[in-house]
């Protein structure tokens, strides 16, 4: 545990206050490739936490498993565009937003277990004629 403590409490203090950091905006520019190279690993580790614990804990900075939205559907085209007319519609029509039915447009309920798997809300979109 002494090794530890030694580092916490002298190595790290000594090396931050060794570090050339200005007093004044001005300073900044005032520094030679020197120091700025000597800058260069505190503010790598500075970066490397801050983008961790943005994936971490911001739920936009976790990708999807496996980088996609739609996997299986319509993937020989471009962008999947469909148009229903509201004509042929009787009463109403449950159209997916999750890119998990079996039956595209239409919903199957798969984004149940989409939801429990991945923590997410996504639900169908239902269009219904009075």
């Amino acid at each position: 545990m002494e090794p530890i403590a030694r580092l916490v409490k002298v190595s790290v203090p000594n090396y931050l206050a060794g570090l050339p950091i200005p007093d004044s905006i001005g300073g900044w520019f005032r520094l030679g490739v020197k120091d700025w190279l000597a800058l260069l690993p505190p503010t790598a580790l500075l970066v490397g936490v801050g983008y961790m614990s943005y994936r971490a804990f911001c739920p936009h900075g976790r990708p999807s498993p496996c980088g996609r939205v739609n996997r299986t559907i319509k993937k020989d085209v471009a962008k999947v565009v469909d148009e229903i007319d509201i004509e042929d519609i009787d009463k109403k029509a449950v159209f997916c937003r999750c890119w998990r039915t079996e039956n595209w447009p239409y919903c199957d309920g798969s984004h149940g277990c989409h939801n429990k798997e991945h923590g997410d809300n996504v639900g169908p979109l239902i269009i219904s004629r009075s």
